[in-house]
């Protein structure tokens, strides 16, 4: 079924089982207690599950070229034992696995990062010092140096990391290097500091180790390479003696988003097209590829040789394994929200998967058979309901699930509907498929009453009732014009031209996004052209960087963003995301407020106080997204008669809707019970 994606790939010496990139994702594994003892037992279960080649998250070649103080590298021998374990327990599963070498540059958290020119970078807080060429040349020296250390740990390659704005790419776009000698300069000066380390590795370590190259095909910012420079570079790394280049899409100050949930799938593949036929080694596609039936699209297209995937072996480490068993829709897609990936290495914390929280963790948290099988009512047909049931399932239960609604996926269903996460619907797609798997007896429709659960004999009652939309108490809150976002979004009450939206967290800017779009049309997520037009991505590439300006659809409506607080719009979004959804708004001319009162709503419109001056809006609705309520009906009466019962996710904490702490939480609750 997918010819293309499980045939193998001949790198002369070497030979990959098929054309599938594990890419590399910082986990912060490296850093935690016994943290290469749980990196082993990560990658080893991607290796099993039949993934082609791993490149690991990225190890600095130095201290200077450390993510953080205390960030894992690799510059002296007596570190390699520790990567011993990672390799040998990969190659014990018949995997192969490369070490991606990181030098972040001017992109370093810590106050010795060193850069080709004194540009500080505007999203790392130190100003990098300017190399002299004695500095450059032991820096090169590192490289060199950590590749065979690398070789030496048993690693089957190592990943030079060429992209993204780190290091590397700072020495070769204009926009970082203002140097005047010969390591700057003209475009043959920039791109010599790559060429001496892919040549250089390559002669350190021999002819036998695989060296990926991941090469920035679209930096995304101004002043970055032209087309005709990436081309020049990809034709010399290929001289210096790389085994195969990865796209690099976009620096990390790039404004464009690039990995995000809004990204259309496969939308990047486009750019290694290009480059097709212009090397003879084989090319990697990347970004937003999440299902073999896209990556499967990417090479029966030429757009590639091979295909990069990242967080999807976060979310679902037998993704090829399944491929091969033609069990796709078993798959636990990759729906792109970065919110326990991303957002957790960027907070200095260890990453997992929202949809998978067995991701990192994967020595601690397990769904072994039950030693003692229980019959377990499971109420709430949400992401924490689901989690339930289909663990409980999986180990042996037998599993009762109660959901009020016609459908399972709870807030996942308003979610879905959010042009731009269409996504989520993949995760009530994966529980739909696991619940029929696991034999767990689904009663839709069905709002079970206390004594029923009482009367059911059940060893454990997990409530999971999730939260209902929180009421505001203003004068006029029961007017027509007022709705909540359930009656928006689940129940499909039609909004008017201008609408005013209570509430600036996640859920207030999702309404916004929705109301944003013309119903008409679809989600620029879902049209790669549209996608780039959008967001000012030139895909004819006429100028370095390629980017061009933005032409966004303009919105159907006039909004109003609300909220009571003073301050920026949005600030608890996640950390990696949260400027894609302001900027969006803003190309969407959404009209945020901020230190507003609510008055009242009557048929004039809303009236609200704002900075101490009254004004009235003068909308045709008024949506309320000013957070939510626990549904905890039966917990405690339940518990006042001595049964077991359980309290998770919304309906135990209703803060924010976190299907990430809901799904966790049910997870490791029923890995237990």
């Amino acid at each position: 079924m997918y010819n293309k994606l499980l045939s193998p790939l001949d790198l002369g010496f070497t030979t990959l089982k098929n054309r599938v990139l594990m890419g590399s994702m910082h986990t912060m594994l490296e850093e935690a207690p016994n943290g290469f003892e749980r990196a082993a037992a990560y990658y080893a279960e991607r290796a099993r599950g039949q993934v082609g080649l791993i490149v690991t998250g990225g190890i600095a070649p130095n201290v200077e070229g450390s993510v953080a103080p205390g960030a894992a590298k690799l510059d002296e021998p007596k570190e390699v034992a520790k990567h011993q374990l990672i390799t040998q327990a990969v190659h014990q599963e018949g995997g192969k696995i490369c070490m991606q070498i990181l030098h972040t540059g001017r992109y370093a958290y810590h106050p010795m990062a060193v850069a080709p020119s004194p540009l500080k970078a505007p999203i790392a807080p130190f100003p990098p010092k300017e190399l002299d060429a004695a500095g450059i040349e032991k820096q090169i020296a590192a490289f060199v140096n950590c590749a065979a250390l690398a070789q030496e740990a048993g690693y089957d390659g190592v990943e030079v990391m060429g992209s993204e704005g780190y290091l590397i790419n700072q020495f070769i776009a204009k926009k970082t290097n203002k140097r005047e000698d010969e390591w700057g300069g003209a475009y043959e000066n920039r791109i010599k500091f790559p060429t001496e380390i892919v040549r250089r590795v390559r002669e350190k370590v021999g002819p036998d180790f695989i060296i990926i190259y991941r090469l920035s095909m679209l930096d995304l910012v101004e002043d970055g390479s032209t087309w005709d420079e990436v081309v020049t570079l990809a034709k010399e790394i290929e001289k210096s003696g790389a085994t195969i280049i990865n796209t690099g899409i976009g620096w990390h100050e790039a404004r464009i988003p690039t990995i995000g949930t809004v990204v259309p799938r496969g939308g990047f593949a486009w750019v290694t097209k290009r480059m097709m036929g212009e090397v003879n080694i084989p090319l990697i596609a990347t970004n937003r590829i999440n299902t073999p039936e896209i990556a499967e699209q990417v090479l029966q297209e030429g757009c590639a040789d091979m295909v990069s995937m990242a967080r999807p072996f976060l979310a679902d480490a037998f993704f090829v394994q399944k491929a091969m068993d033609n069990k796709s829709n078993e798959i636990n897609t990759c729906i792109a929200c970065n919110q326990a990936c991303l957002d957790h290495t960027f907070q200095g914390k260890l990453t997992s998967c929202l949809v998978n929280p067995r991701a990192c963790h994967e020595t601690e948290l397990n769904y072994t058979p039950a030693e003692q099988k229980k019959k377990v009512a499971v109420v709430g047909a949400g992401p924490a309901g689901l989690a339930s049931a289909t663990v409980l399932g999986e180990r042996g239960h037998t599993v009762d699930l109660f959901e009020a609604e016609g459908e399972i996926g709870g807030q996942f269903n308003m979610a879905k509907v959010i042009p731009g996460k269409e996504e989520y619907g993949e995760t009530i797609r994966y529980y739909d498929v696991m619940l029929k798997k696991y034999g767990v007896n689904v009663h839709l429709n069905h709002r079970i009453m206390l004594d029923e659960l009482v009367a059911g004999n059940y060893d454990e009652i997990i409530i999971a009732t999730g939260v209902t939309p929180r009421q505001v108490n203003f004068e006029g809150a029961h007017h027509a014009k007022v709705l909540s976002y359930a009656d928006v979004l689940y129940k499909n009450k039609p909004v008017g031209n201008k609408v005013a939206i209570i509430g600036a967290g996640g859920i207030g800017f999702d309404m916004a996004e929705f109301l944003a779009h013309q119903p008409e049309h679809e989600s620029p997520s879902l049209h790669t052209a549209n996608y780039m037009k959008e967001w000012g991505v030139d895909m004819e590439y006429s100028k370095g960087g390629a980017l061009t300006a933005a032409e966004p659809a303009p919105s159907p409506r006039e909004i109003y963003l609300l909220k009571r607080s003073t301050g920026k719009h949005g600030k608890n979004l996640g950390k990696t995301t949260g400027w894609i959804h302001r900027s969006s708004l803003k190309m969407k001319e959404v009209k945020m407020m901020g230190n507003v009162e609510y008055q009242k709503v009557d048929d004039a419109g809303f009236h609200i106080v704002r900075d101490g001056n009254p004004e009235v809006l003068a909308v045709d609705h008024v949506v309320v997204c000013a957070g939510q309520e626990p549904l905890r009906d039966m917990y405690e009466e339940l518990k006042a008669k001595g049964l077991s019962v359980h309290l998770i996710g919304g309906a135990n904490v209703a803060a924010e809707l976190d299907a990430k702490k809901a799904i966790n939480e049910a997870s490791y609750l029923c890995a237990k019970l």
